[in-house]
Order: C-alpha cells, then structure tokens, then sequence
C-alpha cells in the first residue's frame, strides 16, 4: 500500500526492461508500483507475480485502461520506441507524469510532439538514461568543469557494444524497422551520445558525420556505426554503437590539463560502487620509460543502484509538483532533446552516404 509522500507508479508494459525498473521502484523509498498495463490481462498478472509488485498493485489488460486509472500519479512507458509518440501524449493528456525508455522517439519531430502535450499539461517527464543518476556521474561533472584538474576540454571519445547472439540480431524488437527502428544506434548510440553531450556541457556539436561502414541489417536497421562530431571552436568527438562488438562502455575525455576515463559507465562492474581515473599534468619520467603520476583511480559508494536513484529523482520531481505545485524542471526533456537530435543527425548521414550533417538552427 503505498504511503502519503510516496509516487504511485504505473508500469505501461511488460518489457524485459521493466523487469529491472520494476525493482528500482521497489527500492526507491519515495515511489510505490501502483499498476501494471499489457495488451494481454494474463501477461499483466504474470508479469506482476515473477516481479514480486505489492498484493495491492492494480493488473489492466489494456494500456487505455491504465491511463483511466486515477490512483496513478506517472507512468513508466517501456513500450517501443515507435510506440512512444501516441502513449506519451495520451498519457500527458491524462495528467500522468512520464518516466520514458530510451530512445525517447523515432525522431526529435515525434518528441517536440509529446513535450508540447506534456508542457499543456503541467506533466514531468524524463528518459530512462540511467547511468547519468549514479552518484559517480557528479563527480565526473565536477572533474570535467575543474579548470585546474581538467582544463578546457578538447575531444571525447565513447563507446557502447555488445555482441548480440543469433536470436537477438533475428528477433530483437531492437532490430525490427516497424518496432525500435534506430537500432544500435537508438539504444547503445543513445549513451554514448549522453555521454559525448554531458561532457560538453550538453552544447550541441556544430556538424555531425557518421563514419564509413555502417552495418544494417537486411531491413535496414543499424546494426553497428561511429560518427564524428565538432564545436564551433575544434573540440572533437567521436561515437561508436555496435550489436557486433564485444561487451565495452568507455569514456574518455581529454583537456588540456587532464583526463578521465570511464571502463563501465552504462552499467558499472559492481552495482555497490563504481570508479573511474583521473589524470592532471601527467609527463614522463628524465628518460621516458614509465609515468612521472600515473593516473589515479577515484570509488563511489553507492546506497542505491543507479536506476533505483533515478525513479527517485523522477518521483521527487513527481511529488514537488503534485504537493506543492511545482513546475516540470525543463532540464530532463531538454538534454532528451539534444540527445536525440544527435541521434537523428547520425542516422540522417548514414542514409545520404556519410555526408556530414548541421545542426546549426535545429
């Protein structure tokens, strides 16, 4: 039963993602499952059962019934991206705030829709970049924006791959044109373009060129890819997506005085704690055989897991308006915007044959 201050959540979608936001809900202390939406009643109720939800929590067997639901404050929309245009402006209509998997749309046209329908409606909402929620993520922003550890940043480079078996690269709705159609680049292109963004202070690059040797599946949809991204005043950066590719996440950053590192900044190696290096004025020794200060390595406790933390910044944002008539902090929907613009300008330059794409006036 959910308590006064906590946020009654509603899950729009049995997703094999909503299994895991499913327990941050659990665990973050301010918000409660309060139901649970699928196409199919039974696939709600099993759903419900294999994820431990409170007795109390509420099975629709329909997403329109889910939206008529009055005890529900926000709703977790892990539907399809193709999917998300018409549900999150049907749920902004019905006043519920929106917690939104990641790509957020098809295109940034699709989200300008469902952030006017949210802004009409005094709705929140927030994509589920859940890396960016951990307590490290702080830390590396206050390295970043150091100008005596880090200085004046010049390139990024960020990574995110895996190598999906045979039944994922046939099967995935992460490979089906008509389900998630961005592919690898919508889904592990997401977070390295966050990343690329969040350490350029989520400035917006000046031009936008995909690589050569885009892999697409037979439907068309992007199976692996790199781009290049520049600054108006030469700050650099290049992406790599892949479903090709061996497990790795990486950033690396590079000033004019340090750098940082990051080997796991989607998914940390342990869920309790996560680390990352730092470097400043680093050189060599008198005969150039070994570091004068090598890189140190910095560790974040963490009381929650990361995701945990972001249902409960969402549901802080969630009750400040509900309680006490806040406004929707604009933040969490622009840097979306920004990241998915981004993502469209890759897949905009691999469609025309690698030519580098603008942003200018987007």
């Amino acid at each position: 039963m959910a308590t006064d201050t906590q946020i009654r959540i509603g899950v729009m979608g049995c997703a094999d993602i909503a299994r895991k936001v499913s327990r941050a809900i659990n665990l973050a202390p301010n918000a409660t499952i309060a139901a649970v939406a699928s196409r199919s009643l039974e696939k709600a109720k099993s759903f419900a059962t294999a994820n431990n939800y409170p007795e109390s929590t509420k099975i629709h067997g329909s997403y329109e019934s889910i939206l008529e639901d009055p005890e529900i404050d926000a709703l977790y929309v892990p539907l399809p991206t193709s999917l998300h245009v018409e549900w999150a402006i049907k749920a902004a209509e019905k006043g519920k705030h929106i917690l939104l998997e990641k790509p957020v749309a098809m295109n940034v046209t699709e989200f300008d829709k469902i952030v006017v329908a949210c802004e009409a409606n005094g709705v929140q909402i927030m994509d589920g970049t859940m890396w960016v929620h951990n307590p490290r993520t702080a830390l590396l922003k206050e390295f970043l924006s150091d100008s005596e550890r880090f200085g004046q940043l010049k390139t990024v480079q960020s990574c995110f791959s895996f190598a999906g078996d045979e039944e994922f690269l046939k099967n995935d709705i992460r490979v089906k044109p008509g389900l998630d159609g961005l592919g690898a680049l919508g889904d592990a292109g997401w977070y390295t373009i966050r990343a690329t963004l969040l350490a350029n202070n989520f400035e917006l690059p000046k031009t936008v060129t995909a690589f050569p040797g885009a892999v697409l599946n037979k439907a068309g949809v992007i199976l692996s890819c790199g781009a290049s991204l520049s600054w108006e005043d030469g700050r650099t950066a290049t992406i790599y997506c892949s479903f090709l590719a061996n497990l790795t996440m990486e950033i690396t950053a590079i000033g004019t005085k340090g750098t940082l590192r990051v080997h796991d900044f989607i998914i940390p190696y342990k869920e309790s704690e996560a680390s990352f290096t730092t470097s400043t004025k680093a050189w060599f020794n008198d005969l150039v055989t070994a570091w004068v200060s090598p890189p140190s390595e910095h560790t974040v406790k963490t009381e929650l897991p990361q995701e945990a933390c972001m249902v409960r910044e969402f549901a802080r944002l969630v009750g400040e308006i509900k309680n006490n008539g806040a406004k929707p902090d604009g933040y969490w929907p622009s840097i979306s915007r920004k990241t998915q613009l981004v993502v469209d300008a890759v897949k905009e330059s691999v469609d025309k044959n690698y030519q580098q794409i603008s942003l200018s006036g987007r």
